[in-house]
């Protein structure tokens, strides 16, 4: 009796996923990463604008976000606001500037230099604990009131995060990366600037990014302390104006500006971290 066998069935390969089809799944996605990102943001708006509507705050000292926008447009339409932003950005990005050409040599200098790291050590410790707003009266002593002292200030208390970031990182670079580079022959400088250097740059750059929101931060104390521009010194006057719209204005107005400046430090770090892998994809 002869046997039949049957052949397998074919499976034919699903056709390519069209263009447009892609396109809208990315678009798609966009959409919803976008969604994710600004629901807080506007669920904190509404908030904001029905918490004294509904006379659970006071309405005079917090007033609803659609009667402060108006006054951050006509600040806008004056001038003022641009003049006071443009103060507080030349002297927060002096600053900030300033301590990244400083601490980052420093700080891969005294990570991978160990005699460089054993006299400095007991400095760093002592300043490093010392808060950068509790040393402003001695910078107004010092510098004077003028612009010397603000910078300064910023200086100071930006120099820290990334001073301390690029020290750890030169110090936990994986040994064993070090250890091949050295059994290959490599010279001492060039294991620093193939291995080293690539190496730390992510940690660099999370203290940089650390720095710049602690750049706004001292930069608007100093002008409410003694200043007659920039957006604290906005924000000081209103408040004892009791111009509280305007007060608000320049709140908002700094914390968009923070949010640009990281987004900006956000970008130049992908650009110099391109070789990392995303563990999340």
């Amino acid at each position: 009796m002869a046997s039949t066998v049957e052949a397998p069935a074919l499976i034919e390969p699903e056709a390519p996923e069209s263009p447009p089809r892609r396109a809208g799944r990315r678009a798609a996605g966009l959409a919803a990463v976008a969604f994710r990102r600004t629901i807080a943001v506007v669920a904190f708006l509404a908030v904001w604008e029905l918490a004294p509507r509904a006379q659970l705050v006071d309405p005079i000292f917090l007033p609803p976000v659609s009667e402060v926008v108006p006054a951050l447009w006509d600040l806008a339409k004056s001038g003022q606001l641009w003049s006071n932003t443009e103060a507080s950005l030349v002297r927060a990005l002096s600053g900030f500037g300033l301590s990244i050409v400083l601490a980052v040599p420093l700080g891969l200098l005294i990570g991978w230099y160990r005699p460089v790291a054993e006299l400095l050590n007991p400095l760093l410790e002592l300043f490093r604990n010392t808060a950068a707003i509790a040393l402003l009266p001695v910078f107004i002593l010092v510098l004077g009131i003028g612009e010397t002292s603000k910078i300064a200030i910023v200086l100071y208390a930006c120099t820290w995060p990334i001073l301390l970031n690029t020290i750890s990182a030169v110090r936990t670079v994986d040994a064993t990366l070090v250890k091949s580079a050295r059994s290959l022959g490599l010279p001492a400088v060039r294991i620093f600037q193939k291995v080293i250097l690539p190496a730390a740059v992510p940690s660099i750059f999370t203290g940089i990014r650390l720095a710049g929101g602690i750049s706004v931060l001292v930069m608007i104390v100093a002008e409410m302390v003694g200043a007659k521009e920039g957006l604290g010194f906005l924000i000081g006057s209103a408040q004892q104006n009791f111009a509280i719209k305007d007060m608000y204005a320049g709140i908002l107005t700094i914390s968009a500006l923070g949010l640009a400046f990281n987004q900006v430090l956000v970008l130049l770090e992908r650009r110099f971290t391109r070789w990392r892998t995303d563990p999340g994809r």
